[in-house]
């Protein structure tokens, strides 16, 4: 994710709506204070939904855009694909060796 607005809402999104993080407490408050730090520089067309109070709080209880809900989705599903492609590298690597 390369903006940090769009994966704050995502992360969010995943935490509080799904209750099943994309990522742990520390890196969505890094995150947060990142946003906050450099806030007035960011541009995302989504930032209106996020306030410099959210950022300081660390949390986001605001309204999600659906494009955020299916980004979320297809972020774990490709997750998991990869998850999968690492699991199959393994197992291939340690067949070969025997």
């Amino acid at each position: 994710m390369k903006n940090p607005i769009a994966k704050y809402l995502m992360c969010a999104y995943a935490y509080y709506v799904e209750d099943n993080p994309l990522v742990p407490d520390h890196e969505f408050d890094s995150l947060a204070k990142h946003i906050l730090e450099n806030y007035d520089t960011i541009e995302h067309r989504h930032k209106y939904l996020i306030t410099k109070e959210d950022l300081e709080a660390g949390s986001y209880l605001g309204e999600y855009p659906s494009i955020v809900k299916g980004a979320v989705r297809a972020y774990r599903i490709e997750t998991k694909e990869e998850l999968k492609r690492r699991v199959w590298l393994i197992l291939y690597l340690i067949l070969m060796e025997h």
